[in-house]
């Protein structure tokens, strides 16, 4: 790693926030036809009566759909132009399944079980600290908290259950960029987007938030509609959502990279 490199990238949230707002014209005209997928089956249940089977395979093609739709918008987000996305191997209208959807499947079994690994320590942690502690559980399920036990215990307890939720959550954020990674280096890309997100934590953080309050919304909007209005929101989270979350990101990594897959530093 090139530390002078590294010492000098920061992410500008503002910036990454436009510029995925702009690519999203891009990313359409990138991938409409995965898309297209997607919000097909997405609304298809509130149209069509499914038998047990049927679901069972919509359920599948739904998620893989959503996958290659995935595997298309951060190709195209992660780009620097069009040639690049196409060069990469991307399919008509976003419609492929190939090494790149292979490499972020694996990138992410790899984040997943690390994350996990993390998660089952603290939780252990977490639970030898609780045992000790003494604290009477029948004062607890009361809500009853002068009869659980002394302050001092009570307070271990609940920082380490605020670290049980927060340290994974740390490496969730920074970890957050492994798809455009994995697009950019040629090859998957799991733990050393540690690296790529390094001494800009809370802008990603504050991106990923931005992003959630998104979706947020859109899903707020959807759920106090009607049916029709119901399929009009499911369909503008696809087609909204999912491609500003894409640019936005794909913008953060161009920002923050600072290794091409050839080795060399930029």
């Amino acid at each position: 790693m090139n530390r002078t490199h590294t010492d000098q990238r920061r992410l500008n949230v503002a910036a990454a926030t436009l510029d995925g707002a702009r690519a999203m014209p891009r990313i359409w005209r990138g991938a409409w036809a995965a898309l297209a997928q997607v919000s097909v089956l997405a609304v298809a249940p509130a149209l069509v009566t499914l038998t047990e089977t049927a679901g069972i395979v919509h359920a599948v093609w739904l998620a893989i759909a959503i996958w290659i739709a995935w595997g298309a918008l951060s190709r195209v987000g992660a780009a620097r132009s069009n040639v690049t996305a196409w060069a990469e191997g991307l399919g008509p209208g976003g419609l492929q399944f190939g090494k790149v959807e292979l490499r972020l499947l694996a990138a992410l079994l790899l984040n997943l079980i690390f994350i996990a690994m993390i998660l089952t320590v603290l939780v252990l942690a977490a639970l030898v600290v609780a045992g000790m502690a003494e604290l009477d559980v029948a004062a607890i399920q009361a809500r009853d908290w002068s009869a659980a036990g002394s302050p001092w215990r009570l307070g271990l307890v609940c920082v380490v259950g605020a670290l049980t939720v927060w340290v994974p959550l740390i490496f969730v954020i920074r970890l957050g960029l492994f798809s455009q990674a994995t697009v950019g280096r040629g090859h998957a890309v799991s733990l050393n987007t540690l690296g790529i997100a390094q001494g800009s934590f809370w802008p990603l953080a504050l991106l990923f938030a931005l992003i959630a309050a998104a979706v947020v919304a859109l899903v707020a909007l959807q759920v106090s509609a009607g049916v029709a209005g119901r399929i009009a929101w499911t369909v503008g989270l696809i087609w909204i959502a999912g491609p500003f979350a894409a640019g936005a990101l794909g913008a953060a990594y161009r920002q923050l990279e600072y290794w091409t897959p050839q080795g060399g530093a930029r």
